[in-house]
């Protein structure tokens, strides 16, 4: 693919003399200082098309983007490039066909004319992308908001629409979102403070829980899909924050307590087992294998909160689940030790095909996402090799992350713009889970993100758009009583 690139980029410069016309030009073998930076990225065949800008310029500039026979051009008054779908379509099936890469050749013009700056590439992977992704947008305050929603947008264009905002809802929190197996009439969330519960939608009907009970800490937090459809793994805790203005994390979120349980969607019953409920441990980001045999999990020994704050690290573990008797495993299994490790991990996340698992790791604490230090990190469960993340990588805080449905994409939160927003990155993995550069969710207007004053919060895969209109799912949560739930514990 690379040699492809790097031959259209050699014709790029030896036409430099008259690639733009209407004055003189120079060549350049400076790189065009774009934003974002897409340069050197690999996008999917069926991404929706990746607009820029020159950075510091909004004079007359053009585009030329080229593989093989495939050739479009784009002008700019102002140095932003919004370009054409139908022909970023014809240069993507044309690159991808190819197995090649789409080089870009940018110009700018000023008073002496015209500046050629040498070309750049961006790869074209075969491998496609769902169509959909899922996420939260939120102020970046610590402790209050104003409105927030959960939002879908098409990965193949840039329609973004509202599954729910709290402006229709009475304006209390919407979160913790998600999917089994990235389906979308399979969806769960959770209502606070304004009609609390956890909204269940499974193939057009509406259940609203209630799943508080006198045996567990709290109401159901963060979720994770059984494939079946059946269960849902949560974490129950006893959450709080705190702000650290002195501290380069600027906000600490912890848990004083926390216990796995399960929710068996049939019987209407929360169970657990007591390995996953002690009172000298902390469990929570339960997380299942796609097969269902295992749910992994993140345990730390408890510390005084929040005066340990910095003390407590979290292990990744896992325990066998019996999906046909709703039974959870006895034999705890720990495949990174925060005992001797030394640091804290978050978020596990099994690839589809049971190969890699891809977690966040910071210094300590669970909540990764406000951790400069805290980066992802993958390991090959079939042969327990650490695999090389530093690709996917930066300075600011990486945390949550997600799967495409055929593996060979994540998506992933990253502060690295300007370490206060989080803002969502796509990423390719190669079957030996080699990661590419990763490259920021493109967005029609080429300075979006220069005005937009929200974070994008747990973006997650989705194999199609969620159709359940957002009036109807607070008319249901309305109209009715939240649906009690009771509790077991595993002999």
């Amino acid at each position: 693919m690379r040699h492809v690139c790097i031959y259209l980029v050699t014709l790029a410069l030896a036409a430099a003399a008259c690639a733009c016309g209407g004055g003189a030009v120079t060549a350049t073998d400076r790189m065009p200082d774009i934003f974002p930076d897409y340069a050197g990225v690999t996008v999917p065949v069926n991404i929706a098309p990746l607009n820029f800008r020159v950075e510091g310029f909004e004079g007359r500039a053009r585009a030329t983007l080229a593989t093989g026979a495939e050739r479009v051009t784009v002008s700019s008054r102002d140095g932003a490039f919004r370009l054409p779908r139908h022909g970023w379509r014809r240069l993507c099936a044309a690159a991808a066909q190819t197995g090649g890469g789409i080089t870009v050749t940018v110009s700018t013009r000023d008073g002496a004319g015209w500046t050629e700056y040498a070309p750049f590439c961006v790869e074209v992977s075969r491998d496609s992308i769902d169509p959909y992704i899922v996420y939260r947008l939120i102020e970046p305050g610590y402790e209050t908001w104003g409105e927030m929603g959960i939002y879908q947008r098409s990965l193949e264009t840039f329609r973004e629409e509202p599954i729910i905002e709290t402006s229709a809802a009475g304006y209390g929190c919407v979160n913790c979102h998600t999917f089994c197996g990235g389906d979308p009439d399979m969806m769960l969330f959770h209502m606070r403070q304004s009609l609390p519960g956890t909204m269940l939608l499974r193939d057009g009907r509406i259940e609203r829980l209630n799943t508080a009970t006198p045996e567990t800490l709290s109401s159901t937090v963060y979720p994770s899909w059984h494939p079946s459809g059946r269960y849902i793994a949560f974490s129950v805790n006893a959450t709080k924050l705190i702000t650290l203005p002195d501290e380069s994390n600027r906000v600490e979120v912890f848990d004083s307590a926390s216990d796995l349980v399960a929710y068996d969607t049939e019987r209407h019953e929360i169970f657990t087992a007591p390995h996953l409920s002690r009172g000298d441990r902390f469990e929570t980001f339960p997380s299942f294998s796609p097969d269902g045999g295992r749910l992994y999990f993140c345990s730390a020994d408890s510390v005084e909160m929040p005066a340990r704050y910095k003390e407590a690290r979290y292990s990744l573990c896992s325990v066998a689940f019996d999906a046909a008797s709703g039974r959870i495993g006895t034999d705890v299994d720990t495949l990174y030790n925060a005992r001797t490790a030394g640091r804290s991990v978050s978020f596990p996340r099994v690839s589809p095909d049971g190969a890699f698992m891809l977690y966040a790791l910071a210094d300590y604490g669970n909540f990764s996402i406000w951790h400069r230090d805290a980066d992802l990190r993958m390991v090959d469960l079939r042969s327990g090799r650490e695999v090389e993340t530093s690709a996917i990588n930066s300075p600011e805080a990486e945390s949550y992350h997600s799967w495409s449905g055929n593996g060979r994409w994540i998506l992933f939160n990253s502060r690295r713009i300007d370490g206060l927003y989080t803002h969502v990155f796509l990423a390719h993995v190669a079957e030996d889970g080699t990661f590419s550069r990763p490259f920021l969710l493109p967005q029609r207007d080429p300075d979006f993100y220069r005005t937009f004053m929200k974070s994008y919060n747990i973006p997650e895969f989705v194999r199609g758009r969620v159709t359940v209109p957002g009036r109807r799912i607070v008319s249901e949560a309305g109209r009715q009583d939240p649906m009690p739930v009771t509790f077991r514990m595993q002999e």
